[in-house]
Parts: structure tokens; sequence; C-alpha cells
């Protein structure tokens, strides 16, 4: 048996080609000619080729984080409105992640609300979530300001529920020791949850630096909160625990946050900076990261969130978007 022979047997036992089934083979026997070898062989690579080329499906979906986009949005380059157009037609994703800093005085304004919601609609974008900043810390030990921050979060509940969000993102902050901010930040968001599963809502916590990025620490918060929508965005990129001077000093392991964050998971976040010559993040191993993440049987959104300086931003949003259907190609 030839090596040609063998190559064509091993594709057959691949189950990606059967000689009936190739286009050249079928053309040849509706004329009433007999394929030859040479015929059969040239369709064999045809369809070896075209297996190859076809995308593997993702056991994920992709969605833009609108922070990737910041330095636009910041520079009134771009409108808040206009992001679901851009995301799906520029970058070709089904979701987007909204960040309440570029729409902040619009929670409660149905007309503004209505339009950003057919915006979505009419390019068929998945609303996935908003991320809340500037609201108080649900961590806060003082209880007055605690409650407080917890008011402050419900009309985005409430936004999130019109737009058809299943999430927002909030963040756990507070000054003082461990168990303190532990204690606060589990009574906060226990409060907020309990308003967020009136209206369906999940409210869920980012690792945003300081105890938050300790894996183990928020995996428990949000455990002791008892509520099962209560949960996590892993963010791939976000594990400093200490900064001094803009400069990261402590650092958890990125790997072992993101599997004690995943049983919580109800998002993910795909933080990227720097790329090598090969298109690959250098600060995190996605190949790996994404294992975690699909061995915690999470099957939903994972948002774009690029933040490097050294890639436009749009550019960084495609290498981004490049690499998770690299990497989630590898490991689907």
């Amino acid at each position: 048996m030839n090596q040609e022979t063998n190559r064509r047997n091993f594709l057959r036992s691949l189950g990606l080609i059967t000689v009936s089934a190739l286009p050249g083979a079928a053309l040849l026997s509706a004329c009433g000619k007999k394929p030859t070898a040479a015929d059969t062989a040239a369709a064999v690579d045809s369809a070896a080729i075209k297996a190859a080329a076809a995308p593997k499906e993702l056991f994920f979906k992709i969605s833009l984080a609108e922070w990737s986009l910041h330095k636009t949005l910041f520079d009134k380059k771009l409108d808040n409105l206009d992001f679901p157009a851009k995301a799906k037609n520029d970058f070709g994703v089904s979701g987007v992640e909204f960040v309440n800093q570029f729409f902040k005085d619009k929670a409660k304004d149905q007309a503004y609300l209505t339009e950003l919601k057919k915006r979505c609609t009419d390019n068929d974008i998945t609303a996935v979530l908003i991320m809340i900043d500037g609201e108080g810390g649900l961590g806060d030990t003082n209880k007055k300001k605690r409650i407080e921050a917890v008011d402050n979060h419900k009309k985005w509940v409430d936004a999130a529920k019109f737009l058809g969000c299943h999430s927002i993102r909030v963040n756990a902050h507070g000054e003082g020791t461990r168990e303190e901010v532990g204690k606060a930040a589990t009574d906060g968001l226990r409060l907020l949850s309990e308003y967020g599963k009136g209206a369906g809502i999940n409210v869920i916590v980012e690792n945003h630096g300081g105890y938050s990025s300790d894996g183990g620490w928020l995996s428990t918060v949000i455990k002791d909160t008892g509520m099962a929508n209560c949960g996590t965005l892993p963010d791939f990129g976000n594990f400093c625990l200490k900064r001094e001077k803009d400069s990261c000093v402590e650092e958890y392991d990125r790997y072992k946050g993101t599997a004690e964050m995943m049983p919580f998971a109800k998002g993910v976040s795909a933080k990227t900076h720097e790329f090598d010559a090969a298109g690959n993040c250098v600060e995190t191993d996605y190949t790996k990261m994404l294992q975690i993440v699909k061995d915690a049987g999470y099957t939903g959104f994972i948002g774009i969130e690029y933040e490097g300086s050294k890639l436009s931003e749009e550019e960084g949003i495609r290498a981004t978007k490049a690499l998770l259907e690299k990497a989630g190609a590898a490991v689907s």
C-alpha cells in the first residue's frame, strides 16, 4: 500500500471524507464516467482542505466589553448608543458589556434606555451585562455608606432588566481588615442580590484589586451570601493585591484565582495588554486559562477587554478576539 493510499485511508478514518461524497467523484459519476485514481486523489485533497479550513465551534460565545474602547468614548469619538452597532459591524461579536460611566445619568431615562435597547435589537446583539463603577463600595465597613451603595445600585439593576442583561458587575471594595471587609461585603452583596432576585438579575463581582483579587477571599464572600444570583466575573488579568506608585508589588496567582472563582462565574472577562509575535497574550496563557473555564462547565459569554498601549484599541480588540478563537478551538 503506497503513501497516498495511506493518507486517504487516514482521512477517511477521521470521517472527513468518503469517496462517494467527494464533489469531483460525484460529478464524474453523474456524467457517466468512472473516476480515475487521480480524480479521486484530487477530490480527497479538496475535501481535506475544506475540512481543515472549517472553523471549530467554540464552547463559549464572544462579547465585547465597552471598556476596550474607553479612550475612544472619553474622547467623544464614539457614543454609547453607537456601541452595539460598532461591536457587531466592526468586530463581529454577538454580545456587548456596557460600562455605566458612559451613560451615567441615564439609568432612569426610559427614552434613552428604549433607544439603546433598540440599537441592540436592530444589530442582533445581546446586552450581556452592565459594569457599575462610582456608586459606592458594597464592602464598605461603614454600615450607613454600605446601605447607600446598595441603594445606588438598584437603579442599575432596573436598567439591566429593561435592556435584557443577565447581570450587573459591582465592586466589593472596602477599607479594613480582610475579615472586616469580607463580612461587610457579604452583607452588602446579599442585600443587593435580594433586590436583584426580584428583577431576575445577577449581582456579580469582578476581581478588581485589593481583597477582591484574592480568589479564595472572593469565593468565600460569594458563598457566604447564600444567594444563587450572587456570583463572580473572573477577569484573567486583574489579580494585583497591592500597588505602589502605579506598579503591582504583590499579585495573586491568576490561574488559581480563576479556578477558585469559576464555580460562581456568571461571566468571564478576557483581559489582554500586550501580544507576542505569534499573537499570544504576554501576560496570560490563554489555552491554560480557557481550559480552566471549560473544566468548570462554563458555556456563556467571554468578554474581550483590551487595555494595552502598543496596539490601538481596535487592533487590540481584534487581536484578543483572534486569540480567543485560536485558544478556544484548541480546548473545545
